[in-house]
């Protein structure tokens, strides 16, 4: 087993639950989910939840045993590199860090575009125009300084960043739950005609921003060395916050769509705060639902900065990438160098406005299939190659969920590729991509020194 790296186990399951469900809700369950329903229609965009999210849930079967396997820092880099080898291993974590990094920046981009709902015509003081979306300076201000709160939090201890993110999931789920209570009690069930629109490629088009939407169970075995708990009990808890998630997105995909005609829905601007307004009769119901928002914005950029951190720290601590980011705070025992890194892309992201949250999830989206993929192939490997290995959470029918695991993770991402009607769209989402993949070639180059000193963690 790969050595423990100085990082203290504090997370208690509580806090564990919290990092993984927060992580998964996030924001787009507030600001996508009009958009779901408007391209697949309201049957369509559960179907697609409930079919991607089962799909993930073999991932997630496989990440389970792992985890608790090998519950050290960085999660998918230990496991691929014990199953795949070095080069195998920099590519997962680098792809799966291609995800956390756009999930960090997409929650930059988010905030200020929910302040902009409560307080019309905050956003003032024109930049430049990206997109055909004007950038205004009140705009970016304040997504950058929110960043650098956000860093300050995870650098001070993992510990204080699982109290503040208990504390916010708690708000999400209030405004979440009263939402679905107003459409049990007030919806219109002839909303949910037509159920289907946009056809295949409509569906499609959900579909495969579903990886991106369940991201977050990973941040588990990313942080699996900071975690107080029985090995076993941490895959089980991973598998919990799965299915938690599918139920907590299609019930909010059918509360909306109970609260809201499709003609309502396609002029709202925000359709899940106005369907809450609709089925309680105030503002002050849109209100706290954008409230819940806020606090999901707060509940996945925290989680997915710890991830992503814990994930370039592990690169370094390999010689994968430049030995600085493998470097933990001597008071705090955070990896402030990765910290600042990861979160530091987020202080830059809102200069480019309200359209690259699109781009974000999209490519985002590639990059954590990829890692899915390698790492059930990782799991495979490893069921054959070391049948003796102590799993403290062992899968049942471990070749099958191995495979089903590898075969429809390989199934979701080619739905990024240029011949589907959901693929990533050139230049931007395409361009984020090969810039990430450049800058991957460009830190494993820098490396190069300290890689024969990597290869002995």
């Amino acid at each position: 087993m790969q050595k423990a790296s100085g990082f203290k186990r504090v997370i208690n399951r509580r806090q564990v639950m919290a990092l993984a469900f927060g992580a998964m809700v996030g924001w787009s369950w507030v600001a996508l989910t009009g958009v779901w329903i408007g391209n697949a229609g309201p049957v369509g965009a559960m179907l697609a939840f409930l079919l991607g999210g089962a799909a993930l849930a073999f991932v997630g079967l496989t990440y389970a045993e792992l985890a608790a396997a090998m519950p050290v820092v960085g999660g998918e880099h230990a496991y691929s590199k014990r199953a795949l080898g070095r080069t195998a291993s920099f590519i997962c974590t680098w792809a799966i860090l291609l995800g956390y990094v756009s999930v960090v920046a997409f929650e930059a981009v988010a905030l200020p575009t929910v302040i902009e709902y409560l307080v019309p015509n905050f956003s003032r003081g024109y930049l430049w125009t990206v997109g055909g979306w004007d950038v205004n300076a009140t705009w970016v201000a304040t997504g950058s300084l929110a960043a650098v709160a956000m860093i300050a939090i995870n650098v001070f201890g993992i510990r204080t960043a699982a109290r503040v993110q208990v504390l916010v999931v708690v708000v999400v789920l209030a405004s979440g739950i009263a939402l679905i209570f107003g459409a049990a009690v007030n919806g219109d069930a002839a909303n949910l005609s037509p159920g289907f629109t946009g056809g295949i490629a409509g569906a499609l088009s959900v579909l495969v921003m579903v990886p991106f939407m369940f991201v977050g169970f990973d941040v588990i075995p990313q942080s699996a060395e900071e975690i107080d708990m029985p090995f076993a009990e941490i895959g089980r808890t991973l598998l919990l916050s799965i299915g938690l998630a599918i139920v907590w997105y299609a019930l909010i995909i059918g509360a909306v769509a109970l609260g809201l005609s499709e003609t309502q829905r396609a002029s709202a601007s925000l359709p899940t705060a106005d369907a809450a307004v609709a089925l309680f009769g105030g503002t002050w119901a849109g209100t706290l639902l954008v409230i819940g928002g806020i606090a999901g914005i707060l509940t996945s950029w925290n989680a997915f900065l710890i991830g992503g951190s814990r994930a370039l720290f592990a690169l370094a601590q390999a010689g994968q990438v430049p030995a600085v980011f493998g470097k933990l705070d001597p008071k705090y025992h955070t990896p402030r160098n990765a910290i600042l890194l990861t979160g530091g892309l987020a202080v830059i992201a809102p200069l480019f406005g309200r359209p690259a949250m699109v781009w974000l999830v999209d490519a985002g989206g590639l990059g954590i299939v990829t890692a899915y993929a390698m790492v059930a192939l990782s799991f495979l490997v490893l069921r054959a190659r070391e049948p003796d290995m102590e799993r403290p959470y062992r899968v049942r029918y471990g070749k099958l969920t191995g495979y089903l695991a590898l075969g429809l993770s390989l199934a979701i991402a080619s739905l990024y590729l240029p011949f589907s009607p959901a693929a990533l769209v050139w230049p931007h989402e395409w361009l984020i991509v090969i810039v990430w993949c450049a800058l991957g070639l460009l830190m494993h180059l820098l490396s190069a020194k300290g890689r024969n000193q990597g290869d002995s963690v």
